[in-house]
């Protein structure tokens, strides 16, 4: 990779990072492309040869949330015991969850907004996790296979309440 290649790699994934927290932080109909570029350390307008919208950058920061989860995921599944599995991937989620909180802020605000790419992008990383799930707890033997993923992803949802409300005791069982 030359140097001018990678030095756009780098402030691509600046500019995507310095988005997902200040899209956390004050809500992406808040937010401004001006506000991601100072964060990033980089003019405005550099922020659109990257991304000519802010809704691609939106999308793009969604995809980066959803990348991390499901490459976490996937290295669970690879290499956990099927007794441990369950456990293992909940211990993981809790994992993202405190090294990467904006990610997750922003992953519930994208929840609740209705433009279609936004949706769709959604959907396809929810998707992904529970068929990834599914079909791990169904080779690990899990009983209940269905219930018991739908299970796991309403114990995420119910972490992500818990984190954006500040009430972990929502999560004591």
């Amino acid at each position: 990779m030359a140097k001018s290649d990678a030095t756009s790699v780098n402030r691509r994934s600046d500019i995507l990072s310095a988005a997902i927290e200040v899209f956390a932080e004050v809500g992406y109909y808040r937010a401004t492309t001006v506000q991601v570029a100072e964060r990033a350390n980089i003019s405005q307008p550099y922020v659109f040869r990257f991304f000519s919208t802010k809704e691609q950058l939106l999308l793009n920061a969604l995809e980066v949330s959803w990348s991390r989860v499901i490459e976490s995921f996937r290295k669970v599944v690879d290499t956990t015991s099927p007794e441990l599995l369950e456990i293992t991937l909940i211990r993981e989620y809790e994992n993202i969850q405190a090294k990467h909180q904006n990610e997750i802020l922003l992953q519930m605000q994208a929840q609740t907004m209705r433009e279609e790419a936004i949706r769709n992008t959604m959907q396809d990383g929810f998707k992904e996790v529970r068929e990834m799930v599914l079909t791990a707890f169904r080779e690990a033997g899990i009983e209940k296979s269905e219930e018991r993923t739908m299970l796991f992803l309403a114990r995420g949802v119910l972490c992500n309440v818990a984190l954006a409300l500040n009430m972990p005791e929502l999560m004591k069982g």
